[in-house]
């Protein structure tokens, strides 16, 4: 799953290079902390957050499907 994150980030920004994605688990999920360059946070995060919000729509999504469940922070 992580590298699924990966490549949809890298495919929205213009420098693929500085994205990049830790992943920690808690008891009850896992967290997906994904930074990128700060030129291309808007990227990421869209108009109103659209962008932001599909993306984890998106990864929870596969995440059901394989009985698990994850958030993802968008870390600048």
């Amino acid at each position: 799953m992580k590298d699924l994150l990966i490549y949809i980030a890298q495919n929205l920004v213009d420098n693929p290079d500085e994205v990049t994605v830790t992943e920690k688990e808690t008891d009850s999920e896992t967290v997906f902390e994904l930074r990128v360059s700060p030129s291309d946070m808007g990227k990421i995060i869209g108009r109103q957050g659209k962008v932001a919000k599909e993306i984890r729509a998106l990864m929870r999504a596969v995440a059901m499907k394989q009985g698990k469940r994850i958030s993802i922070d968008i870390v600048d």
